[in-house]
């Protein structure tokens, strides 16, 4: 804990609840513009009311009480099971308990120890805790580097299956893969492709259907992961692909089989808010639209918001404790921004990570951007 303290990696929990307004939270009793949480299209806060008797009776449930293959199989999972893969385009889908869970559970299940694995680096942690309960051999590749990816897929040997495992958007620096010659070497090599949309559905393609859509690729994609607490403003997670893979994860995949169903309230409210999304085509343009604005206002100012493309902006200011200076300097202003730091991110790239949201207003933005760069000035003054 000391070491922690000293390297300033320390990190503690804070009362958080809804704020007044879309788009704030109350934090430790002060309201705050909430540039932190994943909640994209502002859904957390809906109250569809449902016209489903499946939905309805499952929104005055719970508690599971039991894993889905003993007795926690409410029929809201299967009916939230067949929204998710019409959407995606799949023939099934089912759902996890956490997008953690999504991953460590699919990977563990259907890689071998005998096939070689080929990750970005900067991949989310259940991807890399999901290759490494595999027993796969693992290769990371420089960070969208498909000319690295290329050579270690023509050069690495393989006695079982080759995977290619990419994030979508990645959840820290806002870029996207790059899908479209990330399928032409899944084809020329013969790998098995897996994508984490965890940040993309409900915010790219056609009715939100994510990144792999907007290319129109996702029939080349082999598995699909979705979450439902970020753009969805729900709970869980979820694998989409053919019906075949789903039965087989269905009986393998330790995380979803040994763990209680997560609650059919919970669930029902992820079948209105998915549901209601396929029509947000508005706000999920003008979540893009806010996203230009916020970067292009930094990058003016010279700050270094990286590579990012998407709704995620990061503030990229290398040392730990400028990174905390910094968060402490704008939630004192009243925007909750964290600092991100290792082992989160890369040592030496320690940042503030600014999550846009429909939600948000251009008015509450402009000065968030404001006081981003004025409180950037300042602490860059007293360095």
């Amino acid at each position: 804990m000391q070491q922690l303290q000293d390297e300033q990696l320390l990190r503690s929990l804070t009362p958080t609840r809804p704020g007044k307004r879309p788009g704030w939270i109350e934090r430790a009793g002060q309201q705050m513009l909430d540039l932190a949480s994943n909640d994209y299209l502002g859904l957390s806060r809906a109250a569809f009311v449902p016209d489903d008797p499946v939905v309805e009776d499952a929104l005055h449930c719970h508690a599971s009480t039991a894993s889905r293959l003993v007795v926690g199989n409410h029929p809201i999972y299967p009916h939230l099971e067949t929204l998710l893969s019409q959407l995606k385009g799949t023939e099934d889908a089912v759902v996890f308990g956490s997008g953690y869970a999504a991953n460590t559970g699919t990977l563990a299940a259907l890689v071998s120890r005998h096939d070689v694995v080929f990750s970005d680096r900067l991949n989310h942690a259940s991807l890399i805790d999901g290759i490494r309960l595999s027993g796969a051999r693992l290769v990371r590749y420089p960070h969208r580097d498909m000319d690295f990816l290329e050579e270690a897929l023509r050069s690495t040997s393989c006695q079982g299956r080759r995977w290619i495992i990419t994030d979508a958007v990645f959840s820290m620096d806002g870029t996207e893969a790059p899908l479209p010659e990330v399928v032409r070497l899944k084809q020329e090599y013969g790998a098995y492709l897996m994508l984490d949309e965890a940040h993309s559905a409900g915010v790219y393609g056609p009715n939100g259907a994510g990144l792999a859509h907007h290319h129109g690729l996702h029939r080349h994609v082999d598995i699909l992961m979705g979450t439902l607490g970020k753009a969805y403003g729900a709970h869980g997670a979820y694998i989409a692909g053919d019906r075949v893979l789903i039965q087989y994860l269905m009986q393998t995949a330790r995380s979803w089989m040994f763990t209680t169903a997560l609650p059919p309230s919970v669930m029902a409210r992820a079948h209105l808010n998915v549901k209601a999304s396929l029509n947000m085509q508005i706000e999920r343009e003008q979540l893009h639209q806010h996203a230009r604005m916020f970067r292009e206002h930094l990058r003016q100012h010279g700050l270094d918001t990286g590579q990012s493309s998407s709704q995620i902006v990061p503030l990229i200011v290398g040392s730990n404790a400028q990174a905390v200076q910094l968060g402490q300097l704008l939630q004192q202003a009243g925007i909750a921004a964290v600092p991100i730091r290792p082992p989160t991110v890369p040592r030496g790239t320690a940042r503030i990570r600014f999550s846009l949201s429909a939600a948000h207003t251009p008015q509450d933005l402009h000065w968030a951007a404001e006081t981003v760069v004025q409180m950037w000035t300042v602490l860059r003054g007293k360095a």
